[in-house]
């Protein structure tokens, strides 16, 4: 092995090491809590001394390293100017941790974080540099053949090949083994319970489900309880959508399969708007991005909203090109799917793309035809929720969500705007009552620092490349419009009181993925560019080792740290109630409502009358007596859930007669 390839090796095992290692030093948890780190001065018992002490030795092997670099580091630094250096150095601090209760910790957490931010960066950097003339060449020539020589501002216009469709086919299947291996194809997330539910009954053709003998038996978080009938209260649009897979057997492949549509029309807009390098650089990014493949692992409505977006965006840059009736009612729908799906980022979506449109221009006097097709059909297909509403509310203009969040948390409570009333009383998730603009800073917060996290995973923090572009790049057209598209989707959740909380990241600004991506690529050209022609291929070998390290170091640590039994939740129900012994009984689950008994009832019988098994949570003795009244002929079985036990689900008792249930003297361990 030669000194430069040796020295290349090294320092690539040092960066995987050193990732690991602070990782090691997160502390994140399948809990509802954002991660922070566990700052050795501040915790140094709870530190664990082997990730201090391989962190350390890549601190002092960089600073060792970057001694003979640092006049020219220096240099960079002058040529960036105070202001610009303040501004970047500022975020690149300020989105390394998030906020603390302790002022003191949050304080001491910035300052480690940005160090190992720093020493990461320039553990890249180092390995950039140790490249010979023969390995940079090698570098660039990869990177020519799979995204194409760099050359040209216009659009591509291209469309997917070989290597697009493999990515996709590669983002589905990863996608697909995570549902498998750390989601356990089983919802974890209470949203993704009400909408499997929701689906499941849709794809029977019916909009709400009969009400149970015993009600309080069956309560579950996020459903709706009337005289004669329960429902989930989400828009229709995502459980319809998954209502396919649940009648397929398979819910839990409907996001993988969709994550990988999402990359073929990421590419196919892109190429409308950037050149074909850029649009398959960004591409390749999106493949690797874990904000995309962990949602696209979920049972939540987040990468089915993304994919409308983007196919709308792409038949409206279609409509700017060569204005078609058929790009416009595409679009429009795609915009009304958006808004079934996800409410409020239908307006941010029907906002853009409406004065997107406008560039979209006909002949003599019908020259705005194309915004006005576009906006009739989003409005036609929005407009499908005034009748579900009715159904269900009895007034078209009423959501059920929002008649769910008024009765659960009171009048106003789920309303967009400020005011002392919003909110749902989430005190870790949602630290101050009401909601104001210290709120939507704090919010800013949360969210900016799981996008640096979450949107690709690199040990340097996931936006330093949008921060050189914004630094020291030159804004093109399309990077005007993706700021745009950043700035309405955080400024329209601005207005709302919830932050969206740690579940899969900044998960209520979703639809900034592509955009970021897109500023992300740009920013990774504008770095080669600024450096050469022999640096450029350095600089693309450095984004190279950060995308291997985050697929090989970060996806692995965040599935196996956080995502199994994530919140508590276990699908071990669902091979329980295939066994024959349980085929017509009546299982009793002891625990809380979250998670034991909302892991199990989605594996129960939603038609009574069927012989399968039904689950019910067990909640005092005088409802025992209720569901024996209820359900005469059905064998019962007690079976205690994850947080009685400790560990999985547990057999206690059964099947047990009405009258062998009702002696019992079972403690009941439940909750609201």
């Amino acid at each position: 092995m030669t000194g430069a390839r040796g020295r290349w090796l090294g320092w690539a095992l040092l960066l995987l090491a050193g990732q690991a290692a602070t990782l090691a030093l997160i502390e994140a948890g399948p809990r509802v809590a954002y991660q922070h780190y566990l700052v050795p001065w501040t915790m140094p018992s709870r530190a664990p001394a082997w990730a201090l002490a391989v962190f350390g030795v890549e601190l002092v092997l960089v600073a060792l390293g970057m001694r003979r670099h640092a006049p020219t580091l220096a240099r960079w630094l002058r040529d960036l100017g105070p202001l610009r250096l303040l501004l970047g150095g500022g975020l690149f601090v300020l989105t390394s941790a998030t906020l603390s209760r302790n002022i003191t910790h949050y304080a001491a957490e910035l300052v480690f974080a940005s160090v190992v931010q720093l020493v990461h960066l320039g553990a890249v950097g180092l390995l950039a540099l140790s490249l010979d003339p023969a390995g940079v060449a090698r570098v660039t020539e990869t990177a020519d053949r799979l995204l194409d020589p760099v050359g040209g501002d216009a659009p591509s216009q291209d469309r997917p090949d070989r290597f697009v469709w493999t990515l996709a086919l590669l983002v589905t299947l990863t996608a697909a083994t995570l549902a498998v291996v750390a989601y356990q194809r089983h919802p974890h997330v209470p949203d993704e319970v009400s909408y499997l539910l929701q689906a499941r009954y849709l794809a029977t053709g019916h909009l709400a489900m009969p009400l149970p003998a015993v009600p309080e038996a069956f309560n579950v978080d996020l459903m709706t309880y009337q005289a004669t009938r329960w429902f989930s209260p989400f828009p229709p649009g995502w459980p319809a959508i998954l209502a396919i897979g649940a009648a397929l057997g398979t819910p839990w492949l409907v996001n993988p399969i969709l994550g990988g549509v999402a990359v073929v029309l990421t590419y196919l807009l892109l190429g409308e708007l950037y050149p074909r390098r850029t649009a398959r650089l960004a591409t390749v990014l999106l493949a690797c991005s874990p904000w995309a493949l962990f949602l696209s692992m979920s049972l939540m409505s987040h990468v089915a909203s993304l994919v409308a977006a983007v196919l709308a965006a792409w038949c409206v840059a279609r409509l700017r090109r060569a204005p078609r009736v058929g790009w416009a009612l595409l679009g429009g729908a795609s915009i009304g799917i958006v808004g079934l799906i996800r409410p409020l980022e239908g307006v941010a979506v029907a906002l853009l793309l409406g004065v997107w449109s406008l560039g979209a221009r006909g002949r003599g006097v019908l020259r705005l035809w194309p915004s006005a097709a576009l906006t009739l059909a989003t409005i036609a297909t929005g407009a499908l929720t005034l009748p579900y509403n009715r159904a269900l509310t009895g007034d078209a203009r009423t959501f059920p969500v929002m008649e769910y969040m008024n009765a659960t948390f009171g009048p106003g409570a789920n309303d967009l705007g400020f005011g002392p009333n919003r909110g749902s009383g989430w005190e870790g998730l949602d630290p101050l009552p009401g909601h104001g603009p210290v709120d939507v800073l704090i919010n800013a917060n949360f969210n900016l620092f799981q996008t640096n996290t979450e949107l690709l995973g690199w040990a340097t923090g996931s936006l330093l490349p949008i921060l050189l572009l914004l630094l020291v790049g030159r804004l093109r057209r399309p990077d005007a419009w993706m700021l745009a598209c950043i700035a309405m989707v955080i400024g329209i959740h601005s207005l709302y009181y919830f932050s969206g909380g740690p579940d899969f990241g900044a998960r209520y600004w979703y639809l900034i993925l592509v955009p970021c991506l897109a500023l992300a690529a740009r920013g990774i050209e504008t770095a080669c560019e600024r450096a050469g022609a022999e640096g450029g291929g350095r600089v693309v070998a450095g984004v190279s080792a950060l995308v291997l390290t985050a697929l090989l170091v970060f996806v692995p640590w965040r599935a196996a740290d956080k995502y199994v039994h994530y919140r508590g939740m276990r699908p071990d129900l669902r091979t329980m109630v295939t066994e024959p012994a349980f085929r017509d009984g009546l299982i009793l689950v002891r625990g809380h409502r979250h998670p034991d008994y909302a892991s199990a009832v989605i594996y129960g019988n939603l038609d009574p009358a069927t012989p399968a098994p039904i689950v019910a949570w067990d909640r005092t003795p005088a409802q025992r007596a209720e569901l024996v009244a209820a359900y005469p002929t059905r064998r019962f079985w007690v079976i205690d859930g994850p947080t009685v036990t400790g560990d999985g689900y547990r057999v206690l008792a059964g099947p047990l007669t009405g009258d062998e249930l009702l002696t019992r003297r079972d403690e009941v361990v439940a909750d609201r």
